[in-house]
């Protein structure tokens, strides 16, 4: 770039510019579109937001709106700063408001996983940055409950001189502010984030102190985060029917006749991957998962109100929706809440992810709310021939990158070289350079010794590790490709593994191949699997503290539900076509941490004599294991044959893929135990 070229020009010009493409929009309406694009992540496609300005924009213009991004400051990460401070602006705002307490919850008005900086408001609060959390903040105490997948992260995030340290699943955080509330009490909420059940739990361990739970109607947090990041304007686009693998107009069809049998006239959908799937887009609101942040109402006639701010749609995307799909703001929606309330209509709201503010605007204007679970959540998990077939394609380019990686980590780690980050450039970098890459599919986690050991770790500047020889070394990744998401985890003897290593990741594996060998009559559930993951664990005084297993979406979320594999109950029984994770692990406090985990569908068998139907899993996960953790004489015969069977299919299906070098390292890793 000249240097003509090489700064902003300033905005008389480029209203010029923008006149003379004939783009209608004037350039404060410009700044507050990239203020949404800044606040939504770049992904692997840091130019794509151009196209919300207009299609083939002159080479000068995009210039001067890449230039113009550039001096508009990105948020800052909302765990950076004085959390002190912060909850000292927080109590006294809530003193101003006659509130005695607040609950801040890690989800957003989805209730998601996924949270875009703007959402982020436990970790704004707390610096905690883990994917579940909880905080309650009264006046004397306050308090940050996670589950045991967060233990050690959160002591290393969130100060104890601050917060105490509770168990999100072993305490309910409703019992502990009522042992501390008196009677007349109010402890506030955001409706917008927490679900009817949770409202009800709460106000029912209150009701024992004479507390009162109260609904606001914005979130104090809002008031006193002065440099909250705007809403973000993620590029949503259209997801081809040669992936979806069903239109979209058979999609609302399909749900329109669950409506009708069941006589409701509409469904709230809250859920952004439902909404995803069922209109056939895909967007990038928040990072490694492409979802459009929207709500949306489905009706008993096939058509649907798509409530999204329309700035973030690409063009001639409403022309792939059909004129069954309105678009319309998203602020319109308590309105058509309303008008069904009115109307008496009997409306679907899940009861799981919708927020409760959802249900008290229908029950407020008369509507009749059926409590039954989101219309999309159960066809999005049985994925279709299609996606099942991308699945698969999308594994074995996958397991070529993987192979690559595990190669050459092999070459370098020994040298003591190496570090996380480092590590997990090169893994990304393999990825990329496969077809129909878009993007990872969570940040990676590449952990070093005794990092591995938090089993959600993230590796910053601050913690990053070097890969030290006769170590372990363990990376939990995936990519999101047009046609499937994969999810892998390997762990990797770096130099010579003690023999209680190999103990304990043999112990672990044994685990993995009962769940990947297992047969089971239709009907079973995950829960019920579970404890064929944790056996061999759990006879040495043994566990770890995650689920076995999680759903998988088709180039959407890597955690998808209803299925899933842990010991909590779950009563979605498994199956055909559902896609799950098989992650068993083990997790020693400042020593290592050992998983592997494969992406594994479940298929209907066909089993002579079987007076019920039988169903089993397909691994479609394709890289080695790494031979050297294995101690054979832990192994049956049949665990052994499944180990030497499964290194065949990797060396079958990803070694004509390789370079001779790499195809040489493979034959040798998947070599018979």
């Amino acid at each position: 770039m000249d240097a003509v070229r090489s700064a902003y020009r300033g905005d008389a010009e480029l209203e010029r510019l923008l006149q003379g493409a004939g783009i209608d929009r004037s350039v404060a309406e410009i700044r507050d579109l990239i203020a949404g694009v800044n606040a939504a992540p770049d992904g692997e496609h840091p130019d794509r937001w151009l196209a919300l300005v207009g299609e083939d924009l002159p080479a000068e213009l995009a210039t001067q709106l890449r230039l113009l991004r550039r001096s508009i400051p990105h948020p800052a990460a909302p765990e950076a700063g004085d959390h002190a401070a912060r909850l000292a602006a927080l109590r006294a705002e809530l003193h101003r408001r006659g509130l005695d307490g607040f609950v801040i919850p890690r989800g957003d008005e989805h209730q998601g996983e996924y949270v875009p900086l703007r959402a982020n408001r436990l970790a704004w609060l707390t610096g905690f940055t883990g994917s579940a959390g909880m905080a309650l903040v009264l006046k004397e105490k306050a308090a940050i409950f996670i589950d045991g997948r967060y233990t050690l992260q959160v002591r290393q995030e969130v100060d104890n001189a601050t917060y105490e340290y509770r168990h999100l699943i072993d305490e309910f955080h409703g019992d502990w502010a009522a042992g501390l509330l008196r009677t007349g009490q109010k402890l506030g909420f955001d409706p917008w984030l927490h679900t009817v059940g949770w409202v009800e739990r709460m106000r029912n361990a209150l009701a024992r102190c004479g507390a009162e739970l109260i609904a606001v109607d914005d979130n104090p947090i809002d008031t006193v985060w002065h440099d909250q990041p705007p809403a973000p304007l993620g590029l949503v686009t259209a997801h081809p029917e040669r992936y979806a693998g069903k239109s979209a107009a058979d999609k609302r069809a399909e749900v329109a006749r669950e409506l009708e049998r069941s006589g409701t006239r509409a469904a709230v959908l809250t859920q952004p991957d439902s909404i995803a799937w069922l209109l056939n887009v895909r967007g990038s609101d928040v990072p490694c998962t492409p979802l459009p942040l929207s709500f949306a109402l489905a009706r008993d006639s096939g058509e649907v109100d798509w409530f999204v701010d329309r700035r973030k749609l690409a063009p001639g995307l409403e022309e792939h929706l059909g004129n069954q799909v309105a678009v319309r703001p998203p602020e319109e929606l308590g309105d058509e809440l309303d008008a069904l309330g009115k109307a008496g209509a009997k409306v679907r709201v899940d009861p799981g992810n919708s927020a409760v503010w959802i249900f008290d605007r229908l029950h407020v204007t008369g509507g009749r709310v059926e409590r039954e679970a989101d219309p999309c959540i159960l066809p999005k998990a049985c994925k279709n021939p299609v996606e099942i077939a991308g699945a698969r394609a999308a594994h074995v380019r996958d397991g070529v990158a993987m192979a690559r990686f595990l190669c050459w980590l092999e070459q370098e780690a020994p040298a003591g070289r190496l570090d996380e980050i480092a590590a997990a450039q090169r893994l990304l970098a393999f990825r990329r350079e496969g077809e129909l890459f878009q993007d990872q599919s969570f940040e990676t986690i590449s952990a070093a010794g005794p990092n591995a050991a938090l089993c959600h770790y993230r590796v910053s500047e601050k913690t990053n590790r070097r890969i030290e020889n006769n170590s372990l070394y363990l990376v939990d990744s995936g990519a999101q490709y047009l046609d499937g998401t994969t999810d892998i985890t390997r762990t990797v003897a770096v130099g010579e593994p003690t023999a209680e290593m190999k103990r304990l990741f043999t112990l672990v594996l044994k685990g993995h191949i009962a769940i990947s060998t297992v047969r089971f009559p239709g009907g079973t559930t995950g829960s019920q699997l579970d404890a064929l993951a944790r056996q061999y664990l759990w006879a040495e005084g043994l566990d770890y503290d995650h689920g076995t297993g999680h759903g998988v979406g088709s180039f959407l979320s890597v955690h998808e539900g209803p299925q899933r594999i842990a010991k909590m109950h779950n009563p979605q029984p498994l199956l055909p076509g559902m896609i799950l994770s098989n992650e068993p692990g083990y997790y020693r406090t400042g020593g290592f941490g050992i998983r592997t985990e494969t992406l594994v569908l479940v298929t209907a068998l066909e089993v002579p004599g079987a007076e019920r139907p039988v169903l089993g899993f397909e691994t479609l996960t394709l890289a080695p294991i790494d031979r050297r953790l294995v101690e054979p004489s832990l192994l049956t015969p049949a665990e052994r044959d499944w180990l030497n069977g499964y290194h065949a299919r990797v060396r079958q299906e990803i070694g004509p893929r390789l370079d001779d070098a790499t195809r040489g390292w493979l034959e040798r890793a998947t070599e018979p135990v």
